[in-house]
């Protein structure tokens, strides 16, 4: 019989587990405590769970951590790691290294449905979705886990198309009985899938990171399906609706493809579409992926782009390209060569 994992459970779960085993409730606190303060791998390491009620758990349940497959590190001291999921399928995160700070971006999906232009991941596209197990799993067993400051869901796939496991796993992020992180230390990156989006900003304060790429619908739709059922101009104002003045942040993500969206035009009409919106813009280097005839803004037409916005009142900063020589760089992930 395969067993069921306990590591991506929420307090009230693991209390529900305890009660039917015929344990008391209190008994789901010191599991979370074992799998999520003290970071255990073997149901017996619970020394304060006696022998008879760890045996009851070792019949149906395991922690559930499951290591890195591979690794692979980068010039820039990136390295991206390969998990194999329960389903026999792979993803892959990326451990971002920096002076102040040290992130890893996770996946939620194995593939991708949204089928954007740009992107590796899409061209994979769909697999399955992504268990909170396998999403919390990816913080837990990289060798870096304690070094963390920041999570961003950025891997592979869309989060809010996977939004129930995306919302258990950020309440296992961010609870005292969990992770304990502060909800500011999280991103979570859309395409901007309207209602799941809504649904994201009303029961969780994590950052949002929305992926524009381009302010003209024509061109957009061209880049992203998406923009056909959710327009990047209807997503903005909802967020419109929504209090960003404070703690939580929102940003948007822009790749920069040269003549295609690099323009005085695209500039100009990126500062019109965000003016009532506190946000930050990331301009972000376009990485060369197999069969797709794109090339990147270069570095003066970036600066140049970036510059017209900030002294514009959009506060725009170019993204530092990390792993590309690995191909974990943005847009670059992609599992199909290990299923």
């Amino acid at each position: 019989m395969t067993k069921l994992p306990l590591l991506g459970k929420t307090l009230s779960e693991l209390k529900n587990i305890a009660v039917e085993l015929g344990m008391p409730a209190f008994t789901g606190k010191q599991l979370s405590d074992w799998i999520y303060k003290k970071r255990i791998t073997s149901i017996d390491e619970m020394s304060n769970i006696s022998l008879q009620n760890r045996n009851l758990l070792n019949e149906k349940y395991e922690i559930g951590r499951s290591i890195p497959v591979e690794s692979q590190v980068s010039v820039d001291g990136t390295i991206k790691y390969l998990f194999r999921t329960h389903k026999n399928q792979f993803i892959e995160s990326v451990y971002i290294p920096e002076e102040d700070r040290a992130t890893l971006c996770v996946s939620s999906q194995v593939g991708c449905k949204m089928n954007c232009l740009f992107c590796m991941t899409g061209k994979q596209g769909f697999s399955s979705q992504l268990t909170p197990t396998e999403i919390i799993n990816q913080y837990y067993s990289i060798p870096e886990s304690e070094k963390l400051t920041n999570i961003v869901f950025m891997g592979m796939g869309e989060p809010m198309d996977n939004l129930d496991n995306l919302l258990t796993s950020l309440e296992i992020m961010t609870s005292d009985y969990g992770m304990g992180w502060s909800p500011k230390r999280i991103t979570v990156s859309t395409i901007g899938i309207l209602p799941k989006m809504i649904s994201f900003l009303e029961k969780s304060t994590c950052h949002l990171a929305v992926s524009m790429h381009t302010p003209f619908a024509d061109e957009r739709l061209k880049l992203m399906p998406v923009q056909k059922a959710y327009p990047i101009e209807s997503v903005i104002e909802e967020l419109k609706k929504h209090d960003f003045s404070k703690q939580r942040r929102v940003s948007f993500e822009y790749i920069m493809f040269n003549g295609l969206n690099d323009t005085m035009r695209h500039a100009i009409a990126v500062v019109k579409l965000l003016k009532d919106i506190p946000c930050r813009v990331n301009l972000i280097r376009y990485h060369k992926i197999p069969e797709i005839d794109l090339d990147s803004s270069d570095e003066a037409r970036m600066v140049s782009f970036r510059d017209y916005l900030t002294n514009n009142g959009v506060m725009t900063t170019i993204r530092k390209s990390r792993g590309e020589d690995i191909f974990a760089a943005c847009g670059m992930l992609s599992s199909l060569k290990h299923s």
